[in-house]
């Protein structure tokens, strides 16, 4: 069953699912599964496989359950041919919980409380609709100590019915599907004269299976902050007619009559309104509520994904000294230089801004720095006083080839604080830290933020409201991809770099930078197996992703994994070339037989077509074809914009509803979706664009008061 749920939901073949399902059982990872078994899965990508991997653990689960459930069941003695296939049938946790409900052990409820007082039978008979007499009569009956009146009775085996009706599978999936597919949200404030930024949801209403993810999750937070209130509506005399009509009997022999026992009727009619009003109505609601976050979530997930993705793929600003410049007002701007391979030079700390406002000794230290270290671009920090050092530092560089740009510094305070920017430069204040962060993620994005947990790069949206195990599973996820899609070099890799190198992790990384600096650098990659606790299925799964410059072998300087070294050396041989031509523009190898040399290599046809390309361009960066970043000398405030202006941008972040885009002026603008393309609708901006994208934008409309630019792109 599991294979054929992943075969249709991912439209793959049988053989893919066996394979992939194999692999990922022998412990190989997803980026080591993708690169170097293309031939085994038939290319399967690294976001299909992660799919591929998320939905295994959760069909499995869903399997584990459902033997758990048959086995309860059949301890109680009521599990019969018909409950056992509908359990195994169910495709989905909810549905077989729902199948499940009747025979979990409950805690005390009204219907527990009445079959301990022994009005289960006085229940069934009302649901059997076959008396001749009062049911008060009856119910004289089943007075005892605990039931004192007839009324007592039958309120109680009312309470009986009622959860009965409640726990009926059948009745809640129909009910939950009526509810989504008509029902609505609605939402109401609790002050309507105040002010909030959710001051469209004060009297809000919207179909349920129309809602858009980012309403749910704007929602959701707005409750949280106690400024609304929401609830969902729906049909509900249509819902209870309905289970009127399968809890009733006709008694007649008449098709065309209907009547029904007089006598239990209005009884069984109670326990449905009471069932459905107390029971069923608020379970379905928050069924749905946590559906439609869980949505949400998902999709909020994928796009912060998405975002930290293309923000990782961000081009290096390679061969620069790079002046990093956390701002602030009290404390001061603090400084510090990298050199082009990220070494510390130099730090500083300047008052250029309030309360000390020493602009004439910050201008010379920073002009002085500037000279003595050869800086050819300054990093300005985002936060706190960015405005004003961005003033300072346009007049510091008139008339100099120096430059500037605004990095955003999401997460540089955390990383500041945390132990491993203690371990890094224990003599350095936490500002010093974060100037060095700010510079660094300038040169390499990469190698800098992989050191910050993802859900600090402030990439996404209501990422603080969301399922934080499934969001920060989902961002390692990246991170895991992207470190070992760029690749990294063994001998200079940080800790952070090399612990989401495929295979290795935490005490592996440790491991591998404490033999580092023990025995000298790596002058292969077969050395890695000296390193402690280092195997051969280690080796195997992160061989291929780490690189060694100036290597003893020189197919160690490529993504080519040594498992394929041999089959390389032949096709070189075959074609009378030697390494020594590896990415020299004598090696000619655009008109060759791939299927031919596959066969003749015994090597599949997918990883010879990975050998080939990197033989042309070893060691190649793929961030290098991502756009470079935009580099400033003037400043350009909000007063400036005028409607009309065409300028150009960087897209900071995406969301739901649009693009963010930074046009120099402190304040990012808005592209909405519906401004993205003219001719065209858009379902998703990331559709069009992706962080880290240069684009050509021109200003609709600028609202000073509430600091806001509204922008449409132009392509």
């Amino acid at each position: 069953m599991i294979v054929n749920t992943l075969k249709n939901e991912l439209n793959l073949a049988d053989w893919q699912v066996e394979k992939v399902i194999k692999l990922i059982d022998d412990g190989n990872t997803i980026p080591f599964i993708a690169r170097y078994r293309k031939d085994v899965t038939g290319s399967l990508n690294d976001e299909t496989l992660r799919k591929f991997d998320e939905r295994l653990k959760y069909l499995r689960n869903l399997e584990d359950r459902k033997e758990k459930i048959i086995a309860r069941v059949d301890e109680l003695g009521k599990l019969t041919d018909d409950l056992k296939n509908k359990i195994l049938n169910s495709k989905t946790l909810v549905e077989l919980e729902d199948l499940y409900r009747p025979y979990k052990s409950k805690k005390k409820t009204r219907a527990t409380i009445a079959r301990d007082k022994g009005l289960e039978p006085l229940a069934q008979i009302i649901l059997a609709q076959d008396v001749k007499e009062s049911v008060k009569k009856i119910a004289k009956n089943y007075i005892s100590d605990e039931v004192k009146t007839p009324e007592d009775a039958i309120k109680g085996a009312q309470d009986i019915i009622a959860e009965i009706i409640s726990d009926n599978s059948e009745f809640r999936k129909k009910i939950r599907q009526n509810t989504f597919h008509t029902g609505q949200i609605q939402t109401k404030t609790k002050d309507k004269d105040s002010t909030s930024e959710y001051e469209i949801y004060y009297n809000y209403t919207e179909d349920l299976k129309r809602i858009p993810p980012h309403r749910i999750l704007a929602i959701n937070r707005a409750e949280k902050e106690g400024i609304i209130k929401g609830k969902v509506v729906c049909e509900a005399d249509e819902i209870i007619r309905y289970l009127n009509r399968h809890m009733l009997k006709n008694i007649s022999k008449i098709p065309e009559k209907i009547e029904y026992n007089r006598f239990t009727t209005p009884i069984i009619k109670e326990s449905v309104q009471d069932s459905y009003k107390r029971l069923i109505s608020p379970a379905i609601e928050r069924e749905i509520r946590n559906y439609l976050t869980e949505k949400a979530e998902k999709k909020s997930i994928e796009v912060f994904a998405k975002n930290l993705n293309q923000l990782l793929m961000e081009s290096p600003l390679v061969g620069k000294t790079i002046l990093g410049w956390d701002p602030a007002f009290r404390t001061g701007c603090k400084l510090a230089i990298i050199d082009d391979t990220g070494k510390v030079l130099d730090t500083a700390l300047i008052y250029p801004t309030e309360p000390q406002n020493k602009v004439k000794e910050s201008v010379e230290t920073v002009r002085e720095l500037i000279g003595r270290y050869d800086i050819n671009v300054i990093a300005i920090g985002n936060g706190t006083a960015s405005r004003e050092s961005e003033e300072i530092v346009s007049d510091i560089i008139k008339g100099t080839d120096v430059e500037y740009i605004i990095v955003n510094e999401a997460g540089a305070s955390v990383y500041s604080a945390s132990p491993l920017a203690d371990e890094e430069f224990p003599d350095f204040s936490e500002g010093e830290r974060s100037a060095v962060s700010i510079a660094r993620r300038l040169q390499d994005p990469l190698a800098e933020l992989v050191k910050i947990d993802p859900k600090s790069i402030g990439v996404g949206q209501y990422q603080h409201d969301m399922n934080q195990k499934q969001l920060s599973e989902s961002l390692t996820g990246v991170v895991e991809k992207v470190v070992n899609e760029v690749g990294v070099d063994l001998n200079t890799a940080s800790y952070s770099l090399l612990n989401y190198v495929s295979g290795i992790g935490n005490t592996t990384a440790k491991n591998i930078i404490a033999y580092r600096e023990e025995n000298g650098s790596f002058n292969s990659r077969r050395e890695l197996l000296k390193v402690k606790k280092l195997g051969k299925k280690t080796y195997e799964q992160c061989a291929g992703f780490v690189k060694i410059d100036n290597p003893k072998y020189p197919l160690d300087n490529t993504t080519i994994h040594p498992e394929s070294y041999d089959a390389t050396f032949k096709l070189l041989e075959k074609l009378d070339y030697s390494t020594s031509d590896i990415g020299s523009k004598s090696l000619k190898l655009d008109n060759i037989d791939l299927e031919k040399l596959s066969l003749e290599l015994n090597i599949g046809i997918e990883t010879l077509k990975d050998i080939v390309r990197e033989l042309k361009k070893p060691g190649r960066d793929p961030r290098e074809d991502m756009p470079k970043p935009i580099l400033r000398k003037n400043v350009l405030s909000i007063e400036d914009l005028e409607i009309g202006m065409i300028m150009q941008g960087t897209i900071r972040n995406i969301v739901d509803f649009g693009a963010f885009v930074d046009i120099g002026v402190h304040q990012d603008g808005l592209v909405h979706i519906s401004q993205l393309v003219a001719d065209k609708f858009v379902k998703h901006p990331l559709d069009i664009v992706g962080v880290g994208d240069i684009v050509d934008v021109k200003v609709m409309d600028v609202d000073l008061k509430r600091n806001r630019i509204n922008l449409s792109m132009i392509i």
